[in-house]
């Protein structure tokens, strides 16, 4: 039997969600099509982001479907750097950022970027005053709602607002918070001009049910934004190309259903990964929780084994049937120190060391059983054969 304790890289399809996607994909048309099949397929799409829109806390227009998160992260910094104010290179940008933002940063780099690095706190969290201090003159920031490796969520209303005070436009990625915390986009703006604060946000279906291949990014209605893919004059021109009515549809009910289920399920959750926790560290004395012990999406578990190779972790847990990450999954086939450990303030060996266990809404008090049965024995395993690591 397996048990997959890793939601956090993907989770698996909502039958519901699935049972949209059929049924969306019997309807017949092109949505930007004139004929009445393509205004068939029109009134399905829309309906779906208006959907999407409720949940999103945003108006309909502001929704801009995308392929992931990786695609809406993509839209908004290259979006924002090609409509940027004259005279603005600057980028300010917290250290423990997921790949998908700290890649796309590196390329605008080469194109003239200024990068203004944001330190965490040992917790992963954005420090809030630095975060302040780096905004004026800058053309943009970006912050993540909570953070993908080590599951501390920051407090993205005091980024919003400190972004508006300095009138710097703000993309917000809460891929990994969605689902699990409020990312109402109205809510967080706060009422601030649509030119500064937060302006855009990103989110990906598969992380709370949807299929793979959906997500969008919330812009703003007046942002100024450049369009990442061009072609055609749909989503606002942000977005060109003929657009997935199955995937918006799969991914309306998907969110809906989270929404629904969010309170509940955050407090099941908590409680099942509490337990993991304290079960680690009674086996394993010497394992550490990274991360706020509190603040922090209740599936989340990231824990440092010191000592131990991640890799071999991985392994030998893979062997026994249990799913889990070594960080964040779009780096974890390359076996390299996270990125996030290191701007917390720990050595290269620690952040050799971090195993990343994340629950969802198909886990059970088996799979944290299963885990407690082999992780002291794992450990063991593993850090016999990272001994010969230097920090």
């Amino acid at each position: 039997m397996r048990h997959y304790l890793d939601h956090a890289a993907t989770t698996p399809l909502r039958p519901e969600a699935r049972d949209a996607w059929i049924d969306a994909t019997s309807v017949i048309g092109n949505a930007a099509s004139t004929h009445g099949a393509g205004q068939d397929a029109r009134r399905l799409l829309e309906e779906s982001r208006e959907r999407i829109a409720a949940v999103l806390g945003c108006d309909p227009i502001e929704v801009v479907l995308t392929s992931g998160g990786t695609e809406s992260i993509n839209t908004a910094l290259r979006g924002l750097w090609q409509s940027r104010p004259d005279g603005t290179t600057a980028i300010v940008l917290p250290d423990a950022e997921h790949h998908a933002t700290m890649d796309t940063v590196a390329a605008l780099a080469g194109e003239g970027a200024e990068v203004r690095a944001v330190p965490v706190t040992a917790e992963a969290r954005i420090d809030p005053e630095a975060f302040t201090q780096a905004l004026p003159g800058a053309a943009m920031a970006t912050a993540l709602v909570a953070n993908n490796e080590a599951g501390t969520v920051n407090d993205a209303p005091a980024l919003a607002r400190a972004a508006a005070k300095a009138r710097v436009p703000l993309h917000l990625d809460a891929v990994a918070a969605l689902g699990h915390v409020d990312v109402s986009f109205r809510g967080l703006r706060g009422g601030a001009p649509d030119a500064s604060g937060l302006v855009a946000m990103s989110v990906a279906g598969h992380k709370i049910g949807a299929p793979v291949g959906v997500g969008a990014l919330v812009v703003a209605r007046t942002a100024r934004m450049g369009p990442l893919l061009r072609g055609g004059a749909q989503q606002r021109g942000l977005r060109a190309g003929t657009q997935d009515i199955a995937g918006a549809s799969a991914f309306a009910v998907a969110l809906e259903a989270a929404e629904a289920e969010r309170a509940g399920e955050s407090e099941r959750l908590r409680v099942l990964r509490n337990r993991l926790v304290s079960g680690i560290l009674d086996r394993v004395p010497e394992a550490v929780l990274l991360g706020d012990p509190v603040d922090r999406l209740p599936g989340n578990a990231h824990v440092l084994f010191p000592g131990a190779v991640g890799e071999s972790l991985l392994f030998l847990l893979d062997v026994a049937g249990i799913a889990a990450s070594t960080g964040s999954a779009c780096q974890a086939g390359v076996a390299e120190p996270s990125h996030v450990v290191l701007a917390m303030g720990r050595g290269e060996q620690d952040a050799r060391s971090a195993l990343r266990f994340t629950l969802g809404r198909t886990s059970t008090d088996e799979d944290v059983d299963a885990v407690l049965a082999v992780i002291a024995d794992t450990y063991l395993r593993a850090s016999g054969s990272g001994s010969g690591i230097r920090s």
